[in-house]
């Protein structure tokens, strides 16, 4: 190999690959150790601190636009976060097939604007909370991470931490309303399946259980009102430049914290923990990340992924076990190393379609494929739900999801 990559020494997209991994297996052989956060830090320091120096050596300006561009991305995800931790919908609907389809559906679609991780934690204990008198509800939550967690945020850059990348790189924000027609027949083809999965499962409650369920319905109530302004003002934010964009989704995040009752907070369990895990992260990722998205606009038509297919399934097959934000990106770089040109970021805009898509899509593969999986998995078990294991998980999601991707795949990037 070559002593030199386009400017980087050959050996600096290794760091990159390994914090990539670690991130992937170290949650699964070493859970323990990796739940303290300042065991992540040092990890992730020990991946960028070389990727850092060799940046100032050879492309000093791109650590500017790295460092900006990492701020912006914990700006929105921050404030989302902690703006969502103070909404709390209480009460108690009837458990039918129907109810729950309708819940998904609500779900898939407020994703889009609070973002998966924020719809996550507002709609997903009620969800369950609605179920409780039933038995047969291990499917619940899966259902839940696959159109909730995942799938329904693509229709703007609030729905996912991949598009808002785009945005930040230069995607307009309508542009992801492009998607609908992907987003309406995945949600639509989920729904059914969903409907089919739960009316079964419905039919084999015991009659003593469904009564019981009869007998606790409560109306739906909405609490923390305001914070609907804050999740109205962290939208008008996104449209702004930097560095109001940041200042003003930061104030709506302040407001949204103290404006919030402490009794709501403590509903919803919030803590400051999921997002302060992102934030550690996502600064080793941003630095590591720099040599190989230059190596990739660089090199891209050397990889033989020409096909806005390919794209679709290996940017989707990356972000079902390594994050879907990075991986977003990547493809983006190795889409410009094809230098086919386009409107949008110098790309074609099937092959854009295609690598958002994929990366959004099929983060609901793994638990580890997007942020609020383990957040619903972790819920969902305190709930007293069994959650399938990470593999068992996967046959729900390889039996489910992949025939339907495979669908996508024929209808659209044939």
């Amino acid at each position: 190999m070559a002593a030199h990559l386009v400017g980087f020494p050959w050996w600096s997209i290794l760091p990159f690959i390994g914090l990539l991994l670690s991130i992937a297996i170290l949650p699964l052989a070493a859970g323990h150790w990796w739940e303290d956060h300042k065991h992540k830090a040092w990890v992730g320091l020990a991946f960028s601190l070389p990727i850092v120096l060799v940046i100032l050596q050879y492309e000093p300006a791109e650590l500017a636009k790295t460092a900006g561009d990492y701020i912006a991305f914990i700006c929105l995800l921050g404030s989302l976060f902690v703006v969502a931790g103070g909404i709390v919908l209480d009460g108690d609907l009837l458990s039918t097939p129907a109810i729950n389809t309708a819940f998904l559906a609500i779900g898939a679609v407020l994703a889009n604007f609070v973002g998966t991780t924020g719809a996550s934690m507002v709609l997903i204990r009620p969800f369950l909370r609605t179920n409780r008198d039933r038995k047969h509800i291990a499917h619940l939550p899966i259902f839940f991470i696959f159109m909730v967690s995942n799938i329904g945020g693509c229709l703007t850059p609030l729905g996912d931490p991949p598009l808002f990348l785009g945005f930040l790189q230069g995607v307009p924000f309508f542009w992801t309303l492009s998607l609908w027609r992907e987003w309406a027949l995945m949600i639509g083809l989920l729904l059914a399946v969903f409907y089919t999965f739960d009316t079964y499962w419905y039919e084999r409650e015991k009659v003593k259980d469904l009564r019981k369920d009869r007998a606790h319905v409560a109306p739906l109530r909405l609490r923390g009102r305001r914070n609907l302004l804050c999740l109205a003002g962290i939208l008008w934010a996104v449209f702004l430049q930097e560095p109001w964009r940041e200042i003003t989704m930061l104030l709506m995040g302040f407001l949204g914290y103290a404006w919030t009752p402490k009794d709501y907070r403590k509903k919803n369990e919030f803590t400051f923990l999921p997002i302060a895990e992102i934030a550690i992260l996502f600064a080793a990722i941003f630095i590591t990340m720099v040599p190989a998205l230059v190596l990739l606009r660089a090199h891209g038509q050397e990889f033989g992924v020409t096909q806005p297919w390919q794209f679709f399934w290996l940017s989707g097959a990356l972000s079902s076990f390594l994050d879907n934000a990075p991986t977003y990106l990547t493809f983006v770089s190795l889409g410009q190393g094809l230098h086919l040109g386009g409107p949008i970021l110098n790309l074609p805009e099937r092959l854009l379609q295609a690598i958002s898509l994929g990366a959004v899509f099929m983060g609901a593969n793994t638990y580890i494929g997007n942020g609020p999986n383990f957040m619903v998995k972790a819920i969902a078990e305190e709930m007293k739900v069994k959650m399938p294991t990470f593999f068992g998980y996967m046959v729900y999601s390889g039996a489910i999801l992949l025939p339907l991707f495979l669908v996508v795949t024929l209808v659209f990037f044939r």
